[in-house]
């Protein structure tokens, strides 16, 4: 028995202090971590904490990821109107484009007495694009595939209209969010610009109209849904067209607003399908820069090269938020836009095969800090 108790009898009054102090905090977690009753958990009536009035039953709260493939096609549907917008004023304003229609014979080739009357054009083009996360959102990639075909003519001399048919398909992967979206869409355009001298105003005009078919792996199968998309735009540009030997600078200006909804829709299938509300997106914005190309003409056909870089200020944006709506329980996510501030650059190259024919590869890039596209375009013209 004595020789038990020298262990303790050696110990100093600071080291058992010190011993009965860890058994303390040992025995206050122990407690603090073990499972309170339900009752107290929930703030039943039989616990000290529960409030005096009743309290609502919890639910669960949708995650704020269901609908970013919807949030994506909205974005998608406002740049597709961007795109043929631009497009159609790049066409107006500058280019072999430009020149032919007040030099119907092509670069280096004297006036026409007459002038343009009638061309027809075709293109097929593919973009990639990528955007980064934003707030609930978690960034996607796209990839767009579609083709182009449109005819012009000049009603008087420097006057010329256009109407021109935009059919693409994009798909849509949001791959954090296990979402994934196809945006059917076409699109009707009308153009119209005024040469006067170097002097060059043109004016677009896009409607669009579409269908998005989405999908989202719930763990427990696959929630879809079908819902209609919309689109509006206006493009207005100005440009000088200056030359000089066989090359020229093409300084121009513009001014864009477009508009895109998305309807509302109801997912089927899978686990916990959710409901969201109709969605909208509208920018301005102004662009400003300037395009600069040179041409060579090799037994009796004109090769042209040309690039150009545009500043782009996205002065005016607003994004809906979407209401989502799973059970009893809704909120509201918010769409996403673009930076403010960005920039536009390109190149193309174009061979007149004769006076009534051209081909043309074109390369049109956005750079935004959260959004990358990269778009090829090919295309063929007639005229007569």
């Amino acid at each position: 028995m004595c020789c038990s108790s020298r262990p303790w009898r050696a110990m100093t009054t600071g080291a058992a202090r010190k011993l009965a102090m860890a058994i303390g905090c040992a025995v206050v977690l122990a407690a603090l971590s073990a499972p309170m009753p339900a009752f107290a958990q929930f703030g039943g009536s039989g616990s000290p904490l529960a409030p005096s009035g009743p309290t609502p039953t919890p639910s669960p709260t949708p995650v704020p990821t269901m609908i970013n493939s919807d949030i994506s096609s909205g974005a998608t549907v406002l740049n597709q109107g961007s795109r043929i917008l631009e497009r159609l004023g790049d066409q107006a304003s500058g280019g072999p484009g430009a020149a032919e229609r007040n030099n119907p014979g092509g670069g280096g080739a004297p006036a026409a007495a007459e002038p343009l009357r009638v061309r027809t054009w075709s293109e097929i083009y593919g973009v990639s694009a990528t955007t980064s996360a934003q707030g609930d959102f978690f960034g996607d990639k796209r990839k767009t595939w579609g083709g182009t075909a449109g005819i012009g003519a000049t009603l008087l001399a420097g006057v010329n209209v256009g109407l021109s048919v935009d059919q693409s398909r994009t798909n849509i992967d949001v791959p954090l969010a296990f979402q994934s979206a196809t945006l059917d869409f076409t699109q009707f355009a009308f153009t119209a610009s005024v040469d006067k001298g170097p002097w060059t105003w043109a004016l677009a005009l896009v409607r669009g109209i579409g269908n998005v078919n989405s999908m989202r792996d719930t763990g427990f199968g696959n929630a879809t849904a079908n819902y209609g998309a919309q689109l509006v735009g206006a493009l207005t540009e100005l440009s000088y067209y200056w030359t000089f030997n066989q090359s020229r600078i093409v300084p121009k200006a513009g001014l864009e607003y477009v508009r895109s909804t998305t309807d509302a829709f109801q997912e089927v299938g899978g686990l916990n399908p959710v409901m969201a509300g109709a969605a909208s997106l509208e920018r301005s914005r102004a662009l400003i820069g300037a395009e600069i190309g040179h041409y060579w003409i090799v037994d009796q056909k004109v090769f042209d090269l040309s690039g150009y870089g545009k500043f782009v200020d996205n002065f005016s944006q607003n994004a809906s938020s979407v209401l989502e709506t799973l059970g009893l329980q809704t909120i509201s996510v918010q769409g996403i836009v673009e930076s403010q501030y960005g920039a536009d650059a390109g190149a193309s190259a174009s061979l007149n095969l004769t006076n009534a024919i051209r081909v043309y590869l074109n390369y049109d890039g956005k750079f935004r800090s959260n959004l990358q596209s990269h778009q090829g375009t090919a295309g063929v013209q007639f005229r007569w």
